[in-house]
Order: C-alpha cells, then sequence, then structure tokens
C-alpha cells in the first residue's frame, strides 16, 4: 500500500494537532512532528481532539528539523500560502511528505526559498485580510487530495447504515 507522510513543524495548539492525528489515524497516514511543540503532548486538548483514534496512529517525534531531515528522503511538498503552484495541479507519488509549518508563521522562508518548486498552496480569497485557513482543514484537504489521485489504497470507500 502506498505511504502518505504528514509533517508538522513546530505545532502550537493541541486541537488541531488532535485533529490532524484523527485525520492521518483514520487514512493511515503517517504522522511526524517536528519541535519544539506549543504544548506538552499529554495535553488533555490534545487527546480530547484525537478521541479513541491514538492507537491506529503512526507518529514520529524529531527534535527539530535538522533531525527530520537527516532521517527522511522526501519528496518533500511544502504547503505554504507563499507557493506559487496550487496544491492540485501536482502529482503526488509514494512516499511523499506533505510538510506543515506551525499556526503562528507557517513554514521558515529561508526553507521555502531553498525548494520555490516544492511550495504549494490553496487558492483563498485575493484580500490580504484572510492571511490562511485552520492548520488542520488544510491539512485534510491535502491528504485528501493525495489519496483521490491514489485511488483511496486501502480506505472503505461506502458507508453503511447502523440501524437498517
Amino acid at each position: 500500500m502506498p505511504v502518505l507522510n504528514i509533517v508538522l513543524v513546530e505545532p502550537q495548539i493541541p486541537q488541531n494537532t488532535g485533529n490532524i492525528a484523527r485525520t492521518c489515524a483514520a487514512t493511515a497516514a503517517r504522522l511526524h512532528i517536528v519541535e519544539p511543540m506549543g504544548f506538552r503532548i499529554e495535553d488533555s486538548r490534545l487527546k480530547r481532539a484525537g478521541l479513541d483514534y491514538w492507537h491506529l496512529l503512526d507518529i514520529t517525534y524529531y527534535k527539530d528539523m535538522d533531525d527530520f531531515l537527516s532521517r527522511n528522503g522526501g519528496p518533500f511538498f511544502y504547503f505554504t500560502t507563499k507557493g506559487k503552484k496550487v496544491y492540485s495541479d501536482i502529482t503526488y507519488p509514494d512516499g511523499c511528505y506533505l510538510v506543515f509549518g506551525k499556526e503562528t508563521a507557517g513554514l521558515p522562508e529561508e526553507l521555502l526559498a531553498r525548494h520555490p518548486e516544492a511550495c504549494v498552496r490553496l487558492p483563498m480569497l485575493n484580500d490580504d485580510a484572510a492571511r490562511s485557513l485552520n492548520l488542520s482543514n488544510t491539512v485534510a484537504i491535502g491528504v485528501y487530495e493525495v489519496l483521490r489521485q491514489w485511488d483511496f489504497p486501502g480506505l472503505r470507500r461506502e458507508g453503511r447504515l447502523t440501524k437498517y
């Protein structure tokens, strides 16, 4: 089965990270968290947002971005409001990494400047007041675009009624 990797660089809000963990668990995506985080992993808000999906989660922690990059080979796609390419115009290969920055500042510009061809964005209103989308929503959109391209491997495609 193809492998999808989600990378959170220095996440700040536990509820967002919990929601993203739940998305990763429900889609069999691997979650990579690059520290420092703006909360403790024992935070009840994190656990509550992830509900009872933690046992389904494949998660790895890294002390910093250098540690992450030394242990993973890409290809990397950097989701940023500063990207020039639309996320849905990219063909995502097996084993790719979707990389997301912290809620307060996004990814470091020096990283983006080194990899402009790998920077992607979600289209938004052409108004500077609309700075960005919520991180957990952006991750979910990216995850499901990749899975759509891969024809949703290993995922249940049909629901079923529980009372009828």
